[in-house]
């Protein structure tokens, strides 16, 4: 809900506040719930990248930074990217670091976007993807994701929505809220329909260590006629467990960066110089904890899954992110009547699917990212609120 307010912007005024902060606000203030609402990992931060962070406050390494971050780290950012992607950005001016991927949204969209222009978002999609598009003066224009085609983005569902006002389109797999992915063969087809336009794509990549099976999460920048129309996005909250430190950064082609660079500069100055060397320690020697807690992630994830399905509740296979996107349709209840009396009549707090789009009825999100002894609580305590 908005709020209005004749002080305020008309614009700020228009926007709501957090679908997901809104029942957890909820559930703090009530005793005994287990909550499934906020996707940030219960693992702590790595005891050697802390222990980094540490030794960078006791070496007095407390200034600034350079507006894009330490030098070192757009190295290892680079690095990582090719390792992992086979893609080569230039540390020096194709790569700034910023206060958290959600920063490097923001700044991606203030550099590219003019008033007027129309951004296609997929929904169901993260809270703050329209906010933000809507406060760089663009149109959020929604893309539907189907659930009859496991949440994923196909080709024509872009051409049905693209004007000569389209000037970028937004996504982020594997996504929040259904823990859906797009495959290499998925996002081939999405380059083909794109590759003689002139839209950029601004991915939005923080969960992508996060996938599970024998899938392996690809960026559509792998693709060769998207390089250099792509904005990639990725940041340390989700792999590493580092979502206090507000670590994130943007790649992309050098023109663009060189927007981004401007913007973030004067909305932030720098990313947090000890977060910063934090995040060089994690791209260095990281590896080994993200798969530690990918294991235990994906253990979860199929709990929790089995758990729905013998309730008798719909609910597709994620293979990516921390989340599951089960159906209450059978329950005739609406998505916010569902989390509310789950809430107050089980002392379970989960996400009503409408926070991430009005397509997300008839859903709810769960967080996984939670102890399994939670987890098997929250199940029995559904299992009676729907009985």
């Amino acid at each position: 809900m908005s709020i209005t307010n004749s002080r305020l912007s008309s614009l700020v005024s228009q926007i709501p506040y957090s679908g997901i902060r809104k029942i957890f606000d909820m559930a703090s203030e009530m005793q005994d719930v287990i909550s499934l609402t906020v996707g940030e990992p219960d693992f702590q931060t790595p005891l050697p990248i802390r222990q980094e962070a540490i030794q960078s406050l006791m070496d007095g390494k407390t200034k600034y930074s350079a507006n894009a971050g330490l030098l070192e780290l757009r190295q290892e950012i680079s690095d990582y990217i090719k390792r992992k992607h086979g893609v080569y950005y230039n540390p020096k001016t194709q790569i700034v670091v910023t206060v958290g991927a959600s920063e490097g949204v923001f700044s991606a969209l203030r550099a590219i976007i003019n008033q007027g222009d129309e951004v296609l978002v997929v929904e169901p999609s993260y809270v703050s993807y329209k906010p933000s598009v809507l406060m760089c003066g663009a149109i959020p224009v929604i893309i539907e994701a189907k659930a009859e085609n496991n949440f994923r983005l196909k080709p024509d569902d872009i051409l049905e929505k693209i004007t000569d006002k389209t000037k970028a389109i937004l996504i982020n797999y594997p996504t929040n809220p259904t823990g859906a992915i797009m495959e290499k063969e998925d996002l081939q087809k999405i380059a083909d329909v794109l590759a003689d336009k002139e839209i950029i794509v601004i991915s939005d990549e923080v969960y992508g260590e996060l996938t599970y099976g024998d899938r392996r999460h690809t960026s559509i920048a792998e693709c060769e006629e998207m390089y250099d129309k792509t904005i990639l996005i990725n940041g340390f909250s989700k792999a590493y467990s580092m979502t206090g430190w507000r670590l994130g950064y943007v790649c992309g082609p050098e023109d663009i960066l060189q927007g981004v660079l401007k913007v973030h500069q004067n909305l932030s100055m720098c990313a947090p110089t000890t977060s910063q060397y934090a995040g060089i320690e994690a791209l260095k020697n990281g590896d080994p904890q993200i798969e530690v807690m990918k294991k235990d992630y994906d253990y979860r994830r199929k709990f929790l899954l089995e758990g729905f399905r013998n309730l008798g509740m719909d609910c597709f296979e994620p293979f990516g992110a921390f989340y599951l996107f089960p159906s209450i349709k059978k329950t005739g209840l609406s998505s916010d009547e569902f989390c509310k009396r789950l809430l107050h009549e089980a002392k379970v707090a989960v996400v009503p699917g409408t926070a991430f789009g009005e397509c997300g009825e008839g859903f709810i999100r769960c967080s996984y990212a939670y102890s399994i002894d939670s987890l098997k609580i929250a199940l029995e305590r559904i299992e009676k609120f729907l009985k």
